[in-house]
């Protein structure tokens, strides 16, 4: 029997809506798109979610149900012309036919704003029903008027029940699937190879082809080992997008974990950032900011070792520099926290932004001409270290015609405890002096 020359994930799309695996949330009986689904009342919408998830079968399900026409563009590969043309002929079946075209646009975020106008007019003309696939966080990519038009769906990645049940049908269905090939997989090697595939299914059943592709024949029987099974995965198998939607997500986690003084969990997302290819030195600039926005002065050390570990990086390179990384990340997250330097630069910032160009008032001015000196520049300069204690106290360092405004106050932690002591004795002075 000569096989379908397709690859086993396209040839293994469900083609009932009983019969997609995953996604209960938005397709169990009862729920909005089921239901939609099912009774043909069909609208526009996004499918956001992981690779492997089933957003394009999904969307051909939805055409088949409705009896509707199926056409497919893809965003990389399709321009201002091609979706023209397939506007143009969605609206001649409709005229000719009184059939309804579903337009699925592939990897949609890759569309510029131009090619998304395009065809907002005909979404709302109702010309189509528009289905958009995304990985991206299509409230980034997709401009808001094609987003007001159509409802987002999130797709989740799929369990590993859910990629077992994948994997169970391809190697038994002797029609589309492996069922044929008189497979020999164990079940313990089936469960590893639904770990692996980290939430996709295209990515479950191409891997479990190549396994049927090399899987050695003994007494007419292919038999899958797990000696083949670990040389085929050994490439690795997490899912990291250098840039994307996952990519921000692992950063914003580890950048959270060191915030959260939960240094295991911190250590966990840096190895999965790692380990799925992220460039060691992003994370090295990360971590010197995540020091002064969530550490600042409560422990200055953090900057100091953040640094030390991007210059280990830069001389022994990855993999060796990573440690130097890893102990970076243990140590911010176990150091006393405080955002005091950080909300106070950025209302500093704001004020500077707001207040427009304020004159530095003539006794900070330094006076290096006799011209400026008599023009006072420098007049009236209290120099602190010929003051007692080596404080001017009293003295006002702010515009004349902006009050004093009070932007850093130290957290009550780690050494800017002493620092607010310190702070608070120089203000008593302040007062003393005014009396």
């Amino acid at each position: 029997m000569t096989l379908d020359p397709r690859p086993l994930a396209d040839r293994m799309r469900p083609t009932r809506i009983e019969d997609f695996i995953g996604q209960e949330h938005l397709l169990a009986p009862g729920k909005p798109l089921r239901t939609a689904i099912e009774t043909g009342k069909l609208h526009s919408l996004v499918l956001w979610g992981p690779p492997g998830t089933g957003k394009t079968t999904l969307a051909r399900l939805i055409a088949s149900r409705a009896d509707a026409r199926f056409a497919s563009l893809s965003a990389v590969f399709s321009g201002v012309k091609e979706i023209r043309a397939a506007l143009s002929e969605a609206q001649q079946t409709l005229t000719s036919e009184n059939k309804r075209t579903v337009l699925f646009i592939d990897e949609v975020h890759r569309f510029n704003k131009a090619q998304q106008d395009a065809f907002l007019h005909h979404v709302e003309a109702g010309a189509f029903i528009f289905i958009g696939a995304t990985t991206e966080n299509p409230s980034f990519e997709l401009n808001n008027a094609l987003l007001s038009r159509a409802r987002v769906y999130v797709l989740k990645s799929l369990d590993a029940s859910a990629l077992r049940k994948a994997i169970d049908r391809a190697l038994e269905d002797r029609e589309l699937g492996l069922g044929t090939l008189a497979l020999d997989m164990p079940e313990a090697l089936r469960d590893e190879l639904a770990r692996a595939a980290d939430g996709d299914a295209r990515r479950a059943l191409n891997l479990l082809e190549i396994f049927a592709d090399l899987a050695p024949e003994t007494d007419g029987q292919r038999v899958i080992s797990a000696e083949l099974l670990s040389e085929v995965l050994a490439g690795g198998t997490r899912r990291f997008d250098k840039g994307g939607e996952i990519f921000y997500d692992q950063i914003s986690a580890l950048h959270k974990s060191v915030r959260g003084s939960a240094p295991d969990a911190a250590l966990y997302w840096l190895a999965r950032m790692l380990e799925g290819g992220c460039d060691p030195f992003y994370i090295a600039r990360r971590v010197l900011r995540m020091a002064s926005e969530d550490i600042g002065n409560a422990d200055p050390r953090a900057l100091t070792l953040a640094l030390e570990a991007w210059e280990v990086l830069e001389r022994l390179g990855s993999p060796e520099g990573e440690l130097a990384l890893a102990q970076a990340v243990v140590y911010l997250a176990c150091a006393a926290k405080s955002d005091a330097v950080y909300a106070a630069f950025n209302a500093a910032m704001q004020d500077a932004r707001s207040r427009g160009s304020l004159e530095v008032p003539l006794h900070l001015r330094n006076a290096p001409t006799k011209l400026m000196r008599t023009l006072d520049y420098g007049k009236n300069y209290r120099y602190p270290h010929h003051e007692p204690e080596g404080y001017a106290a009293g003295e006002n360092y702010f515009p004349e015609n902006m009050k004093p405004v009070e932007y850093y106050r130290p957290a009550p932690r780690g050494l800017e405890q002493k620092i607010a002591e310190k702070l608070a004795y120089l203000r008593k002075l302040d007062e003393n002096h005014r009396k």
